[in-house]
């Protein structure tokens, strides 16, 4: 039986980079202040997670997609966070940090916006396969009783406002509709055809753009982990100006509380 400990112990090898101190730094095989020293940081980030590089039209896109859904709102649940911890006093990293690690909801998020990637790839594998995309969907919704990244919480028959400045984008850089978007529509479709009303929302587009790039649904979701983070930083900055604890201060007596009635302690 192999000791897989022993089996990496010593020299950490890497293909990814390594740092030499006074030398230079390699970036996934290339001197990053030599070869990729005029890399957009947007394209040097995607390089880091797939490996490839893109054209400039399509790093254009992909930056689109962070921009359109940087929402300074704090009332957002991982914003909210960023806010909170300004107002306690918190280091922005912290603050940063929390609220980045709470954007990995189960209902809203990253972790649906990796579902629906899943989904798609393996949708068009069936699709693909000779199956109709009412037999995909028919089981899909029998297993998991929904499709995520179609219908929206908070507007869930609105259109997503993020989707029709992304499509604009993509048409003034010239950058057509691949076959991983295409499907996202035909789904949205098709459950209307069905009898369900759920509009399209953002995660399955978000991802699909990305498919149709070459990523993989893993490389999509470690792209788009900052793509809240633009809207963090104000909502800090903006709860650390006014005084601590003035940010969504809530009385107790607002609260409805049906729990058990007041206790007293008591020492033994």
């Amino acid at each position: 039986m192999r000791n897989i400990l022993l089996d990496y112990e010593g020299p950490l090898r890497t293909t990814m980079g390594a740092c030499f101190p006074g030398e230079r730094a390699v970036f996934r095989g290339h001197d990053l202040h030599a070869d990729l020293k005029d890399m957009d940081w947007i394209a040097l980030y995607a390089f880091g997670i797939t490996g490839r590089r893109y054209s400039p039209e399509q790093i254009t896109v992909l930056h689109a997609l962070w921009t359109y859904t940087s929402y300074p709102d704090p009332r957002l649940w991982n914003n909210r966070v960023a806010a909170l911890a300004g107002s306690a006093r918190s280091t922005g990293a912290l603050g940063i940090a929390a609220a980045i690690a709470v954007s990995e909801a189960s209902i809203y998020g990253w972790q649906p916006e990796f579902a629906a990637a899943d989904f798609l790839v393996r949708a068009h594998d069936r699709i693909n396969a000779g199956e109709s995309l009412e037999a995909v969907l028919q089981q899909e919704l029998l297993q998991h009783r929904r499709i995520l990244g179609y219908g929206r919480p908070v507007a869930t028959l609105q259109v997503d406002e993020r989707i029709p400045a992304i499509l604009a984008r993509m048409e003034s850089e010239k950058m057509a509709q691949g076959p991983y978007l295409r499907l996202a529509f035909d789904i949205e479709r098709e459950l209307s055809r069905m009898g369900r009303r759920l509009p399209i929302n953002y995660a399955a587009v978000v991802v699909a753009i990305p498919l149709d790039l070459g990523f993989s649904p893993r490389e999509c979701y470690l792209f788009l982990l900052p793509s809240f983070m633009a809207g963090m930083p104000p909502c800090y900055l903006e709860a650390s100006e006014r005084p601590a604890g003035a940010t969504f201060p809530l009385r107790c007596s607002q609260l409805r509380y049906e729990g058990p009635g007041r206790r007293l302690w008591q020492e033994e």
